[in-house]
């Protein structure tokens, strides 16, 4: 049986262990909406120390998504999530 989360209202499909940017990055999504001071605003360290992946929770703090696993029905999203509807 195949896991989902929700990225910005789209299903996103996880493998068990994988984590949140795994995912992402496996669908082709590289952009999280962080902008950086780095050529294409895009980094992922895959240590937490970048901070170019943290995400927006649907009630719940933002998470760096390089670090947190993948949960069956999370509902995640760019940042700033504040009056968002897609996460």
């Amino acid at each position: 049986m195949t896991s989902y989360f929700s990225w910005n209202g789209n299903p996103v499909a996880f493998q068990p262990g994988e984590t949140i940017a795994a995912a992402l990055l496996r669908a082709g999504i590289i952009d999280l909406g962080q902008p950086l001071n780095t050529p294409g605003g895009r980094v992922f360290c895959g240590i937490g120390a970048c901070q170019g992946c943290v995400v927006a929770v649907a009630d719940a703090a933002p998470v760096e998504a390089c670090l947190t696993p993948a949960r069956d029905g999370l509902r995640l999203g760019s940042l700033p999530a504040v009056g968002a509807d897609h996460v």
